[in-house]
């Protein structure tokens, strides 16, 4: 076939979609914890200062090799720039947006708000614990859930000792509130 007619990337098709990322409910600001958003500055600070000047100088190099169609480390480069630049975009918008929350305005408050550590037990008695933080902080497996998650959602406003109500497929589940902790104001 002609390559006229052929994408030169066609097994990089992929390439052009946003990264999937929770999306911030219409109406509403991405909330974030000062941690959060530092963490998201330096990763764009490392990949516009490390990271990407680094694959700029392998493609250059590459790319002086000659013939590009079959040179390894120019075709990977060109599609890790792709990456960073994409992931360099979406940071950028994320952090425009980002409007920072520090929860230790609340310490030694027993109500549940943004930034909120809270432990709690399921019907059957089981504890959880969870910190409540923004939807670009959420890591499940350190127990860190987004604020728009349902069971984030449920807790939100109620207080140390209440039972709030989870529905979850399976059904309505109740939880209590077994203690509200929030970060100590710096002084």
């Amino acid at each position: 076939m002609n390559k006229a007619f052929v994408k030169e990337d066609a097994g990089d098709a992929d390439d052009d979609l946003e990264p999937a990322a929770a999306a911030i409910p219409k109406g509403s600001k991405n909330y974030i914890t000062p941690a959060g958003y530092a963490q998201l500055q330096a990763e764009l600070k490392q990949l516009l200062e490390v990271e990407r000047p680094k694959i700029v100088e392998t493609v250059h190099w590459a790319a002086k090799n000659g013939d590009r169609s079959e040179n390894g480390d120019y075709l990977y480069g060109k599609k890790r720039l792709r990456e960073i630049d994409r992931r360099v975009r979406f940071l950028t918008k994320r952090l425009e947006i980002a409007e920072v929350v520090d929860a230790s305005v609340h310490y030694g408050s027993d109500q549940v708000f943004f930034g909120a550590t809270v432990a709690y037990e399921t019907d059957d008695g089981t504890p959880h614990r969870i910190t409540i933080v923004g939807i670009d902080e959420a890591d499940s497996l350190n127990h860190r859930i987004s604020w728009i998650a349902p069971v984030a959602r449920a807790l939100l406003k109620a207080r140390v000792d209440d039972e709030v109500t989870l529905h979850t497929p399976a059904g309505p589940q109740h939880l209590l509130i077994t203690s509200v902790e929030y970060p100590a104001p710096d002084r």
